[in-house]
């Protein structure tokens, strides 16, 4: 079902992931369908709609990340998936799931689409060597290319 205040399944095209920060994570009322009103757990990504978590994919973050504390998940990158499950008495219900692991950092070099970007930041000082390690994987040697 398509809610247009929150990600869901009908986000994505099926097959393809989505990786996704997550900026916070809140409790809240959310009134659904028919006027309905729930407590929820809303994970607020960046970018992005927020995305309802249900038990299944709070225990996949938590058990991900090492901690079942909403708290320590701002920040963390999770990658979004569409998976076929049994619901409301019918098969092949489309849902939103988490990949069981962390998503894997790209890595940084010279041929990549955003080295120049990177050198730039570099430049400026808007950002530091250590920030764009935290985003990408780089050898050695593109570290010390990178900052020349």
């Amino acid at each position: 079902m398509e809610n247009p205040d929150y990600i869901g399944a009908y986000a994505l095209t099926e097959g393809d992931d989505l990786t996704v920060t997550i900026e916070s994570v809140k409790r809240e009322t959310i009134t659904g369908n028919g006027g309905k009103k729930e407590d929820c757990t809303v994970a607020y990504l960046k970018g992005l709609k927020p995305m309802i978590l249900n038990r299944t994919n709070m225990k996949t973050i938590s058990k991900i990340y090492g901690t079942p504390y909403v708290e320590d998940w701002a920040g963390k990158q999770i990658t979004l998936y569409i998976a076929k499950i049994r619901a409301f008495g019918e098969d092949n219900v489309e849902c939103l799931r988490i990949r069981q692991q962390q998503p894997q950092k790209p890595e940084l070099t010279p041929n990549s689409e955003k080295w120049q970007q990177a050198v730039e930041a570099l430049k400026t000082g808007n950002v530091t060597i250590e920030q764009i390690k935290s985003k990408y994987i780089l050898t050695d040697k593109n570290e010390k290319e990178l900052c020349k």
